[in-house]
């Protein structure tokens, strides 16, 4: 057997000291994946390499100067005392290890329910992607620093969106340089699924996966991300297919999805240059299926348009490294939240009867998807691909639905729907207001009241009350639709009323 020469031998070296660099990146998925062809090409520069899913430990120096579990929740409380006026923190619960999961809401009435749209950001769901949770406290701090008259778009989601993030989802999984949580479990695939049951035990969940389950439980969001590393692409659903095979697989809202990945991927600095990916975005299920996945749980339960950013080739690149990635992915952070604004379709459903707010829904013709209002003022927002007709129908049991069309432009659009109590259970209703009981069908009783008012009064009496009730609904009315014209949701022009 021959041995390498000298200069054979330090090449080889260098090439595996420079191989060694680049963390295996399985961002999303498990799968295995080779790349056949080690040279770098200017092509290949910002396009993702995935190699194998076996663990290699981090040396020292790469860790170094990434924040602890202990350093990131004093920095999260620090941003809250110094942003007290636009910020609150709060905990969905605790990771295996008794790690609280906390989380900052930025808003200009923070923890006070608004007719606004909620937008939630979660970082380092596996537990050896942390670049996530350092880009959501970079993200918290610039918005504290620039909302008040200093920049647009930073006022423009304080004062219209709750936007609530969760920097790390597996503080756990940080800790010990794995990819999943204390208990070797991969979170993102720990998830309800809609084509096999493999996660329907909910005794089996994990308690970081409880914890995001019941905080869409409790909080309607409008759309959402996942901050991922390993990769450079804005991901959408549907994650995975029913055949497991490797294909495009769209969801319902398949066009406004795209829609959603390239406003990210546009904004990026060169994410959209992805010679893998076109223009940047990729379906879930074509790029490589996967099952148990949050994000088309988000989509399906939560009723929450979510994507999946993968924004670093790197899974965990040196630390010198945060300030570029920042600064590539800030714009892109930005949009996407200033989105669930900025585009849509935006209103309340209210009873005609009262004007109180009802528990509705919200349809788009020709899209099998609904999106539910909210409880308190009777909110929806409905993200929409802009430049395009839609007729949208506000419907909820015991009023008669209500249909519009519309042509969202590039500009949000509000549309109020007031809907009427359908005749069957509007009779049924008055019959409860009215205190009338079984007696008033008896023919004796009939004949009592005939013959001590006479009947002659009692046909006055009874057009004396209709034209009573008559004017009465009138009045209710007029005072109903000269509130709505005062009401309008912050931040948006009210548009149509139906």
């Amino acid at each position: 057997m021959e041995f390498l020469s000298s200069p054979s031998l330090s090449l080889l070296l260098l090439t595996l000291s420079l191989f060694s660099l680049c963390s295996p990146s399985i961002a999303r998925g498990g799968e295995q994946r080779f790349n056949v062809s080690l040279v770098s090409t200017p092509e290949s520069i910002f396009t993702r390499t995935l190699l194998s899913n076996k663990e290699t430990p981090l040396s020292a120096t790469v860790v170094e100067g990434y924040m602890t579990n202990k350093q990131l929740e004093r920095s999260m409380k620090r941003f809250v005392r110094r942003c007290s006026s636009i910020s609150r923190i709060y905990s969905i619960g605790k990771s295996v290890k008794g790690i609280p999961l906390w989380v900052i809401e930025i808003s200009d009435k923070p923890g006070q329910e608004e007719a606004e749209p909620a937008f939630k950001y979660i970082g380092n769901v596996h537990g050896d992607e942390p670049v996530g949770r350092e880009l959501l406290m970079k993200l918290a701090y610039w918005l504290c620093d620039n909302y008040y008259k200093k920049d647009p778009l930073a006022t423009l989601i304080v004062k219209n969106v709750h936007l609530h993030i969760l920097p790390t989802m597996n503080p756990d999984g940080f800790s010990l340089r794995i990819r999943g949580n204390a208990n070797n479990i991969d979170l993102n695939r720990d998830f309800p699924d809609q084509f096999f049951p493999t996660n329907d035990d909910i005794t089996l969940r994990q308690p970081e996966t409880k914890a995001i389950m019941n905080w869409l439980k409790e909080k309607q969001f409008a759309a959402s991300a996942s901050l991922h590393g390993g990769a450079l692409v804005a991901n959408y659903p549907w994650d995975g297919s029913q055949d497991k095979r490797k294909e495009y697989y769209a969801c319902p809202d398949d066009e406004t999805f795209r829609y959603m990945a390239t406003i990210y991927s546009q904004s990026h600095h060169n994410m959209s240059l992805s010679k893998e990916f076109q223009e940047g975005i990729t379906n879930g299920a074509a790029w490589y299926p996967i099952y148990g996945g949050m994000q088309d749980w988000n989509y399906i339960h939560g009723g929450c348009f979510e994507l999946t950013l993968e924004i670093s080739d790197i899974k965990w690149p040196i630390a010198k490294e945060l300030s570029t990635l920042w600064e590539f992915n800030k714009l892109s952070m930005l949009n996407l939240v200033a989105s669930v604004v900025k585009t849509g379709v935006h209103g309340r459903v209210l009873s005609a009867d009262n004007g109180n707010p009802l528990p509705a829904s919200i349809a788009i013709k020709g899209i099998n998807y609904t999106v539910k209002v909210g409880k308190a003022f009777g909110d929806y927002h409905r993200m929409l691909t802009p430049r395009e007709n839609y007729e949208v129908i506000a419907a909820v049991s015991g009023y008669q639905s209500k249909k519009t069309h519309i042509l969202l432009e590039d500009e949000a659009m509000s549309v109020d729907f007031v809907l009427d109590v359908e005749d069957q259970y509007k009779q049924k209703q008055h019959q409860v207001d009215d205190g009338c009981n079984c007696s008033c069908d008896n023919t004796n009783n009939k004949l009592d009241i005939v013959q001590y008012v006479g009947r002659t009064h009692l046909e006055i009496s009874l057009v004396v009350f209709v034209s009573l009730v008559f004017l009465c609904i009138l009045f209710k009315k007029r005072m109903l639709f000269k509130l709505l014209k005062q009401r309008q949701l912050q931040g948006q022009k009210r548009d149509i009323e139906v």
